[in-house]
C-alpha cells in the first residue's frame, strides 16, 4: 500500500471558485500543529475567503483534520497528497525528505 492508497488528506484536484483563497505552505519534518490549522481559520476569516488551503511537506494529526473538517472550508494536503500532485499535474516526481515514515505511508513514499 503506498502512499496515494492510504492519504487522509485531500490529495485530488485543488480548485479555488468563488471567492478569495488564502494558501498557505508548511515545510516541516513533523506532524504540523493544530495551531498552524487554526491560524489559517483566523486569516480565513479576517479576509472573508470562501476557501482555505494548507499545503505540507509533512503530515496532519488528527485535531487538526477534524478541525479543518469541520469548517468544511478548508483542505488539507500532507507530503503524500503534495507528491501527488506534484506528479499528476506537472509531471514531476518529487522526494518527501522526512527523518521518519509518517503514520499510514511505507519508506517507498519518500524516495
Amino acid at each position: 500500500m503506498g502512499c496515494g492508497d492510504t492519504c487522509r488528506s485531500s490529495p485530488g484536484s485543488v480548485t479555488c471558485t468563488g471567492g478569495l483563497c488564502i494558501i498557505q505552505a508548511k515545510r516541516t519534518k513533523n506532524t504540523v500543529p493544530a495551531e498552524a490549522v487554526r491560524a489559517l481559520a483566523g486569516v480565513m476569516h479576517d479576509k472573508a475567503a470562501a476557501k482555505g488551503i494548507l499545503v505540507t511537506t509533512a503530515w496532519f494529526g488528527k485535531t487538526s483534520l477534524d478541525f479543518a473538517h469541520r469548517t468544511g472550508r478548508m483542505q488539507l494536503i500532507d507530503g503524500c497528497g503534495l507528491k501527488a500532485l506534484l506528479q499528476e499535474q506537472l509531471g514531476i516526481d518529487a522526494l518527501i525528505g522526512l527523518p521518519k515514515v509518517p503514520p499510514g505511508w511505507v519508506p517507498e513514499d519518500l524516495k
